[in-house]
């Protein structure tokens, strides 16, 4: 797997201009299903590539269906697929990407190991949204499948989620449109983040 990982990271970065190590970082969002992770991880990269810069989203449930296929929501499987994913933002950031992970990552301590992982400039943002709002949303129909009993362990319902305590960034989805929420969250890349571009 990490050799597939790095044949593309290398293919990626041929034509790219990397002129120092300090280029790149990991964005790990974190919050409840239906907050706004995925929604902002891809307008976020979206906006980041059409002006050149390298970027990449690693996507929860789409990891799910391949390097993580067949972990379930057990804590120790919670715990692999969240160093999994780590292990792949890491060898990115080594390139100089911009990596941006939506996860639920519901506990602390999955997300201390993602930090200790990645290392340097790896940022927590928590994605934050009532329980209320997350459920009204429900575009997967996963909350009302967890309610019904058909889905086990959901965060939220049947699994908790560890709120963090000191995200680098917090953005609550509930208070503020996807626009003042992307806004936010590119604000706070380019005060902290080095990006690095691709050569036409």
């Amino acid at each position: 797997m990490q050799q597939a990982v790095s044949r593309v990271i290398a293919e990626s970065k041929e034509e790219a201009d990397i002129s120092t190590q300090e280029a790149g970082g990991v964005l790990w969002l974190t919050g409840l299903s239906g907050a706004g992770k995925t929604t902002l991880s891809k307008a976020l990269k979206q906006r980041l590539v059409d002006e050149g810069c390298l970027a990449v989203v690693l996507d929860g449930d789409e990891l799910r269906t391949g390097l993580n296929a067949g972990l379930g929501f057990s804590h120790a499987d919670r715990r692999e697929n969240v160093r999994r994913t780590a292990e792949v933002a890491a060898l990115f950031k080594a390139q100089g990407f911009v990596v941006i992970c939506a996860l639920i990552s519901p506990a602390a301590a999955q997300r201390q190991l993602a930090r200790a992982i990645v290392g340097e400039r790896f940022f927590e943002v928590h994605v934050s949204s009532d329980l209320s709002v997350c459920e009204g949303r429900d575009p997967k129909g996963l909350y009302a499948k967890a309610r019904s009993g058909a889905l086990a362990e959901f965060t939220g319902v049947a699994s908790p989620y560890e709120v963090p305590t000191m995200p680098d960034l917090a953005i609550d989805t509930s208070r503020s449109s996807i626009a003042e929420s992307l806004a936010e969250l590119e604000s706070f890349v380019r005060a902290r983040l080095h990006l690095a571009h691709r050569l036409d």
